[in-house]
């Protein structure tokens, strides 16, 4: 039998996924990654240790699996999108690889904002601008560190560097590079002129080839295939950005009467399309999706259960949290019995640059499941922002389908629905970012013929959650306290 590996790259944890032709997976190895935050808004990786944690997943899914390496058909990576990871031109590393979360580049993105540069670039990227952006982080390189940047030879994010190690071939997906701002959506190519306009236009030459996700990007080396346990010559396959790689494993199409929500790190709302619309109050995303003649158009922050999880120590989790009793504790309390306001802004804000973390009302009789109820649904008005947007771009939905870790909570579920009035639908899939990556491999390698035709072969099971329409109208009241809650922190932090 024949096997696909996926590699799913998080911000702090890295999967590898073996997965048989129909989809089934047979091993699953989590390796933690670690992450370097020396300064307040720094986020980095020595990608040196990054590789050597890539190296030990895969050996870890292997050894699990028990098959054999070489009866591994191809792999390919998802990975969070942004982010920088830069080499010299003789493929050495320059520096700390930057993850997307980080925002060192807050400054210039302000002036930025100030000189009206992202109206000027949307209708050219289809993107908006923000400090995990490569254009940001690059010009932040060229002023601060100006030898490391006359010294660029190729400009990466994070599954593109993966590759290079595997393969020793320099190229960038397309996917991640569509969003990236330095990618002219009309052209569907660099464009020189971008670069010019953020003032780095120096490192265009350090753009690498553009690949697609199901494009053969090169083989495991001898010396990948040393360090990984991976057979030299197995075949690698371009990847996609990790929010590609779940929709298309929720099963989501380009006929706009459905959307994909990941409860995951970030908060994500995404739809695919197959045209540009323009909105004259909206900046919608759109990136290359990962079926031809497609694009997926998202709204995403970092709002999402990785605020849940920062509490754990907090919550006599120490530092795991017992999600189970979590979930009875939750459960327990009536719909909206806490009263309390989390805005779930530990990591990054949907509602302004620079707006903090927040937690209003707590009193001296609440109990830690008033707590629980408060933070979750606080998480979930994050979530609700974005996708009250994308239901201005996408206005037949009816249907939400959910992703990521926290549809393993029935209550949190239930309330989601509640206070969205969409019908819920969670695909029985545990790591979308590996599946999706094990997805693309199996179409490069000429198992399947297309995405859609592999993921319908795969016969993933659906869960239904229906709204309680009785509640909605209460949801929705909540839901405008938390706007006009966030409004007034957007006042005292003078953001406009």
């Amino acid at each position: 039998m024949n096997y696909f590996l996926g590699i799913d790259s998080g911000g702090t944890v890295l999967k590898a996924s073996l997965f048989d032709h129909c989809g089934r997976q047979v091993a699953l190895y989590r390796e933690n990654t670690q992450v370097i935050c020396e300064k307040q808004g720094w986020i980095e990786r020595d990608l040196a240790l990054y590789w050597q944690e890539t190296c030990r997943a895969i050996r870890g899914v292997l050894g699990q699996s028990g098959i054999q390496p070489e009866q591994i058909r191809g792999m390919s990576i998802s990975a969070q999108g942004k982010g920088l990871c830069l080499l010299d031109q003789q493929g050495e590393v320059l520096r700390h690889g930057i993850l997307s979360s980080d925002s060192r580049s807050i400054d210039i993105v302000r002036q930025w904002q100030q000189d009206g540069i992202p109206q000027m670039i949307y209708p050219l990227t289809r993107q908006t601008l923000w400090t995990g952006h490569p254009v940001s982080i690059l010009r932040w390189i060229k002023i601060h560190e100006p030898d490391i940047y006359q010294q660029i030879g190729s400009v990466l994010m994070s599954h593109d560097y993966l590759r290079y190690r595997l393969t020793g071939n320099i190229s960038a997906e397309i996917t991640n590079m569509s969003e990236s701002n330095l990618f002219h959506a009309g052209k569907k190519q660099y464009d020189p002129a971008l670069l010019a306009t953020f003032g780095i236009g120096e490192v265009f030459p350090a753009l690498p080839e553009l690949i697609y996700p199901s494009d053969l990007s090169g083989i495991v080396s001898e010396e990948a295939a040393h360090e990984t346990g991976l057979v030299a010559g197995t075949p690698v396959y371009g990847g996609l950005f990790d929010v590609v790689a779940t929709a298309i494993c929720s099963g989501i199409g380009s006929d706009e009467i459905m959307l994909n929500a990941v409860m995951g790190t970030w908060s994500v709302t995404s739809g695919i399309t197959t045209r540009f619309e323009d909105h004259p109050d909206e900046a919608f995303v759109y990136g290359h999706y990962a079926i031809p003649g497609t694009y997926i158009v998202h709204e995403a922050s970092p709002t999402s259960a990785s605020n849940y999880e920062w509490f754990a120590p907090y919550l006599g989790g120490k530092e795991n949290i017992d999600h189970a009793e979590n979930e009875r504790l939750v459960s327990a309390l009536k719909p909206l019995e806490s009263d309390m306001i989390f805005v779930p802004f530990l990591y990054g804000s949907n509602a302004g640059l620079g707006l903090k973390a927040s937690l209003y009302g707590l009193q001296a009789y609440h109990t830690k499941a008033h707590l629980l109820q408060g933070i979750w649904l606080g998480i979930l008005c994050c979530h609700n922002v974005h996708l009250q947007k994308m239901l201005r771009r996408f206005p037949q939905i009816q249907t939400l389908r959910v992703t990521g870790g926290t549809t393993q909570s029935a209550t949190w579920m239930q309330m989601m629905a509640d206070l969205t009035g969409l019908t819920l639908e969670i695909p029985a899939v545990e790591e979308t970012g590996a599946f999706g990556a094990a997805l693309v491999a199996m179409v490069g390698s000429g198992a399947y013929p297309d995405l859609p035709t592999a993921l319908a072969a795969m016969d993933v099971k659906i869960e239904t959650v229906r709204p309680n329409p009785d509640l909605y109208a209460a949801y929705q009241t909540r839901f405008e306290r938390y706007q006009r809650y966030v409004e007034s922190l957007r006042a005292f932090e003078e953001i406009v």
